[in-house]
């Protein structure tokens, strides 16, 4: 089993519901009173989402969403009959070098909702679940400068990051004796090279749903690996 070190957990169960007490919008008051585990909780009794947002950037405080899917899934099953996937009006213009990347063009996005007339079904399908990403910055973020910038008001939910986890692992590698004296190159931690230490099939990069369902296999993968399902929540989620 893995072990990583923390120099501070936070009450991720305490915290949410301070949230809630300050919370002035309903959809967040009703996400926030959800609640979270707590955090000796072990992996094997908790329901996660996977959530994977697609961008017109990489920059929160500038660009926006544009294309959203999650999927829920616990250590052994993936629900792919319960994901969902939507379009989002952006709230600046689509640049060239993302629509390369992701492939959403102005015509997928015509027509399709501003991100408040789908928040509370979003907010739903996350509330009360351990939220999982490939990197935070990206979802966390983005939704919490969106909701500041409509609301005026932030959200903040914990989060297990699979790219950290690969970080974390390839980290305490590297650091070993012998490792030092290989001087390998590091490994790649993005999501489709995450997969392939796992032997996990190839998919096809940047749709926000089958990148989701990507996490969760990459997550199911590095706990059967590296940690167990009796592992406690606190030491995986930030």
């Amino acid at each position: 089993m893995t072990h990583f070190s923390k120099t501070e957990i936070l009450n991720w169960q305490a915290f949410l519901e301070l949230k809630m007490q300050n919370s002035k919008d309903r959809r967040l008051f009703d996400f926030y009173h959800a609640g979270t585990y707590h955090n000796e909780t072990p992996l094997s009794d908790i329901d996660f989402v996977a959530l994977d947002f697609e961008t017109t950037g990489l920059d929160s405080e500038k660009n926006s969403i544009i294309s959203i899917g999650l999927v829920p899934f616990t250590l052994q099953r993936i629900f792919c009959r319960k994901a969902k996937k939507w379009y989002l009006n952006p709230q600046d213009k689509l640049q060239e070098n993302s629509i390369i990347i992701h492939g959403i063009t102005h015509s997928d996005l015509q027509g399709a909702p501003d991100i408040l007339l789908i928040l509370e079904q979003l907010l739903d399908q996350l509330a009360g679940k351990v939220v999982v990403v490939h990197y935070r910055h990206i979802e966390r973020d983005f939704l919490n400068h969106t909701l500041r910038l409509l609301i005026n008001e932030g959200i903040v939910f914990p989060v297990i990051d699979t790219m950290q986890i690969e970080a974390n692992l390839h980290r305490a590698k590297s650091q070993s004796l012998f490792n030092l004296f290989k001087r390998k190159r590091p490994h790649s931690i993005r999501l489709a090279n995450s997969r392939e230490r796992y032997n996990l099939p190839a998919y096809a990069p940047h749709d926000a749903l089958t990148d989701a369902i990507a996490t969760a296999e990459l997550l199911q993968a590095q706990i059967k690996y590296h940690f167990s399902p009796d592992t406690a929540i606190k030491n995986l989620w930030v």
